[in-house]
């Protein structure tokens, strides 16, 4: 810079000499310089009070000038005057307008001034002059200027000098969190969202309950944004986003409801809008898109809000629908919008995104170093008074002494020397005047004698005579033994940090008390796009699962029906060594959870799923889900699409080494998009999960091994457990080489041995005369709830018995005889690969490990017409039997799967009958209101790598 800058002289004669300088350098220090005055000073928030220092300025104005809660409003020009002329010397325009948002409820969550006459509304009209409206502080604002005069705070100069201005206002509620922030600084910019005064008193509890919480932890309690014009909230991943780091789009769509009208029209009335949105330009872009046809079936438009709240009705045509217009709405309007969350402050003198965390740690660190300061300051205070109240006690102890000493004395002075000498005796203030030490270190002298300080012998000669009365001696001592206590307890705060936090939640308890109210904004499920599942075809659909870990949804019309013995189709492509292993059929709306040998869940609609033929592959689950290194998926369940009908529900576990566990399905109704954890394995035991099911409490648990063996017993044996991570109970007893195989869930059955049996010598399904003991009612009965067990064996074999051959018996048995082999042939069947319960007229699909597929009725020999003598179907054989041929295997070829689809169901009307038949003439009987089905296999795709 030497180089660059020299002295010339003046060309005026006379004139002062002129420094040359580099302008590149001079406009690069000019313009930090600048830019750091707009990012410090002007335009960011600071985390500790969450205010501008133009906002800072005018609450600190507002109560210097007495313009607070419980006095007269004064006018907004008084206001902004005393702001712009002692401390912020800028526009009155902006100090108007940073008042008047202070005042708006759809601004603020908790608005600070307390505003009287017109400040605008959300439309947004701007507010009157500032001659017209009057303002005060809030009263929930004097949280935020509570101390101010406890040298809490550090104090500045104003622009001027003349006046002193706190740099940060000691407030005792997180006021950024609550009330957000918004601000365009010099390369960059922050947009804070409002929240839940309670809910964020609350994170700052667990906080200082736990301060080593996570964000992630935090979100369980603060669970987004709470913005006060009451949108809903789609979905928690941009707040997630937002909280764990900084930054964050959070989808928020205007409330509606649907209203009938005369003449079978409808009209949608939205009850609320999005943060930040201008209603009278969402009204013009509702009215413009249906004028440019984008939105069609709006008949007309109109804004009804009043005090009472928004209320903008759109009436539709007579032949629109609702849903469909709402549709168009949220995708070409205004009335579901992002708000791009930048959690962006001053901290420590410097910006910085921050996260949930963050946040409301610096809060909490802010609030302790203020009561710190408001403890010293009040400590130092009542040491100072008691320290003259320990002279008044000496001096009305020794009254007579301390009368005769000052009339002898020829002058004040005298009088004031004489009190300074002389050794009191201790007397009563011997125990306080070690809580007086930080004052007079060596006021108590050898001897039990104290000597009186220069104050305290000013206060004595200041004293007055009534105070030198009896009552007058015991009010001193009666406040000297207040401050004691009061000097006790502040000491106590400053040493301990526990009972420094317990003041501070003392004052947060007291805050969200007074002030907290309920969310306004609700959070609804995540919407992951206007025209996505809206616009999806409710269908059923086949999703299968391969061995490798490829995963597809065909639908389910695409496979063909064939009787018992067929053999088979082409079911999927698949790369060498692969198979399936999996399947069920259920909606394209309904959600799957997809659990993996980590023990961790997954969730996704149907609809997300890579669509195929029954020829092709389908797609890596590895590519659809975040698998993590060595993760692959092992089981997969398809859950009800109404969400409410989980909290009846239990799901259970079941490994292959026999164990289970039961859980409520509230511990799986959030499953966030990187998973969560579901299940535990006893460690190195190489054990995996074979089945996850549905069930109630009332439902009884049927597993079944490769050994032929099954046990049944009743779900409530299996205790319910809130633990996603525990490794559940005994479910079954194996021999070693033994697995489990198959797990379903049963309606409980009659437990009475002797009742089950004699209706089993005489079943409907038997083909015999034998005559049952049972009356006619409770046999009916028995029929009503019977079941039909299906075993399959890996070589083709099957039979079907009755639910009532399996009795109920407790849990961690080695169970019954499920399938017995023929003795002429024990090695016939091979391992049994599933045992399910099946209906008449429902349909049976198979799968190989070679990939073929084949679908197949489950026809009841006792139920089709001409009975027995038809000999089509299965006969219902005894639980031990060895049963017959269902499906031709090649050689070499082994089944190692298969699922039920239930259509016993009859047609609702003609229209649905006659589709029925079509379909039904085409070899299928297709019901479209199947519901899901249950995959069962032996395998399992942890086997090998890929998945």
């Amino acid at each position: 810079m030497a180089d660059d800058i020299d002295t010339i002289d003046s060309p005026v004669p006379g004139g002062e000499e002129h420094t040359r300088i580099d302008i590149v350098e001079e406009m690069k220090t000019s313009y930090l310089d600048y830019a750091m005055s707009v990012i410090v000073s002007r335009a960011l928030p600071d985390v500790r009070d969450g205010l501008k220092p133009v906002h800072r300025r005018i609450l600190f104005a507002s109560n210097e000038g007495g313009f607070v809660a419980g006095r007269p409003f004064r006018k907004s020009a008084k206001i902004v005057g005393d702001v712009m002329g002692n401390y912020h010397p800028h526009g009155d325009a902006a100090i108007y307008d940073a008042l008047a948002r202070m005042t708006q409820d759809w601004s603020l969550r908790v608005p600070l001034i307390d505003g009287q006459g017109n400040f605008g509304s959300m439309d947004p009209d701007p507010p009157a002059s500032m001659r017209y409206t009057e303002a005060r502080l809030a009263r929930v604002t004097n949280s935020l200027l509570d101390d101010l005069d406890k040298d809490t705070v550090d104090f500045a100069d104003n622009y001027d000098g003349s006046r002193r201005e706190p740099t940060v206002l000691p407030a005792r509620f997180p006021n950024l969190l609550v009330n957000g922030a918004g601000g365009i600084a010099v390369g960059m910019a922050t947009n804070i969202p409002p929240h839940n005064l309670g809910e964020v008193i609350d994170g700052c509890f667990a906080y200082m309950d736990n301060p080593a919480i996570t964000s992630e932890e935090l979100f369980e309690i603060i669970p987004g944004p709470d913005f006060p014009t009451a949108p809903l909230i789609l979905g928690k991943s941009g707040a997630r986003a937002a909280y764990t780091t900084g930054r964050g789009s959070i989808l928020q769509r205007a409330r509606h409801e649907i209203e009938e009208k005369r003449g079978d029209r409808k009209s949608i009335v939205l009850t609320s809008i999005p943060f930040q949105v201008g209603k009278s330009g969402l009204v013009e872009k509702i009215a413009e898109a249906a004028k440019d046809k984008r939105i069609e079936g709006i008949s007309d438009i109109r804004d009804e809000s009043s005090r009472k709240g928004v209320r903008v009705v759109v009436d539709l045509k007579r032949d629109a629908s609702p849903e469909v217009v709402l549709n168009q709405i949220w995708r070409y309007t205004p009335a579901q919008a992002s708000f791009p969350a930048n959690m962006l402050a001053i901290s420590g003198g410097r910006p910085e995104v921050l996260t949930l965390r963050e946040f409301i740690q610096a809060f909490i660190s802010f609030r302790e170093e203020v009561i710190t300061r408001r403890t010293k300051f009040e400590l130092n205070k009542a040491r100072d008074r008691a320290h003259i109240l320990l002279g008044l006690v000496v001096a009305v102890s020794n009254l007579d002494e301390v009368v005769a000493m000052i009339r002898s004395a020829p002058t004040p002075a005298e009088a004031r020397a004489r009190l300074l000498t002389k050794d009191w005796p201790i007397g009563d203030i011997a125990q306080y005047i070690r809580l007086v030490e930080a004052i007079e270190p060596n006021a108590e002298q050898e001897g039990g004698t104290y000597r009186l300080s220069e104050r305290q012998v000013k206060a004595i000669l200041d004293l007055r005579l009534h105070r030198l009365t009896a009552l007058g001696r015991d009010e001193i001592g009666d406040e000297l033994k207040e401050l004691a206590l009061s000097i006790e307890e502040y000491l106590s705060i400053l040493a301990d940090r526990v009972k420094l936090y317990g003041v501070m939640r003392g004052e947060l308890e007291e805050i969200k008390a007074a002030y907290a109210t309920p969310r306004v904004s609700e959070i609804a499920p995540a919407w992951d796009g206007i025209d996505d599942e809206d616009l999806i075809e409710r269908e059923e659909m086949v999703v299968t699962v391969t061995h490798g870990g490829y995963i597809k949804r065909t639908p389910l019309d695409s496979f063909r029906a064939q009787a018992r013995g067929g053999k088979g189709r082409s079911g999927m492509a698949t790369k060498d060594e692969d198979a399936v292993v999996e399947m069920f059929v259920t909606s394209t709306h309904n959600p799957v959870l997809f659990f993996t040998n980590t023990g961790r869940v997954y969730r996704k609609k149907v609809w997300k799923l890579p669509e195929g033929s029954p020829q092709t592959k389908g797609r890596p689950m590895v590519n659809l889900l975040p698998l993590g290194e060595d993760e692959r998926v092992t089981n997969v369940l398809a859950l009800p699409e109404d969400e409410g009908e989980w909290s009846k529900l239990n799901i259970v576990f079941a490994t292959e080494q026999g164990m289970v566990r039961r859980n409520s399905m509230d511990s799986f109704t959030n499953v966030p998009s990187n998973g969560k954890y579901a299940m535990g394995f006893v460690e190195d035991s190489g054990d995996r999960l074979i089945g996850v099911e549905l069930l109630t409490e009332d439902q009884e648990i049927f597993l079944a091994s490769d050994s032929g063996k099954a046990i049944r017993f009743s779900a409530t044996d299996a205790r319910e457990t809130k633990s996603r991570t525990g490794i559940g109970v005994r479910g079954m007893k194996l021999k070693d080489g033994q697995k489990v195989v198959s797990m379903t869930v049963l309606d409980a059955g009659e437990r009475d041995t002797d009742v089950r049996e004699s209706y089993l010598r005489a079943a409907h399904w038997k083909n015999n005369d034998n005559q049952t003991t049972l009356d006619a009612e409770k046999a009916a009965e028995l029929a009503e709830t019977e079941e039909f067990i299906l075993t399959l064996t890996a070589n083709g074999y099957g039979k079907i018995s009755s639910s009532y051959e399996y009795r109920t018996i407790g849990r961690g048995g080695m169970g019954l005889t499920n399938i017995g082999e023929p003795s002429s042939n024990p090695d016939r069947n091979g391992p049994v690969v599933a045992s399910f319960p099946v209906k008449h007229g429902s349909q049976l699909m198979l799968v190989t490990d070679q990939a073929k597929l084949i679908r197949m009725p489950i026809k009841l020999r006792h139920l089709v017409e001409g009975g027995f003598e038809n000999h089509e179907g299965f006969s219902i054989s005894g639980r031990g039997s060895s049963g017959v041929r269902i499906f031709n295997v090649a050689k070499g070829e082994q089944i190692v799967g298969a699922a039920l689809i239930d259509e016993t169901e009859e047609p609702e009307n003609e229209a649905e009958e006659m589709v029925h038949d079509e379909i039904a003439a085409r070899g299928g009987g297709l019901n479209p209101t199947t519901p899901h089905t249950t995959a069962h296999s032996d395998r399992n795709m942890d086997d090998e790598p890929g998945g």
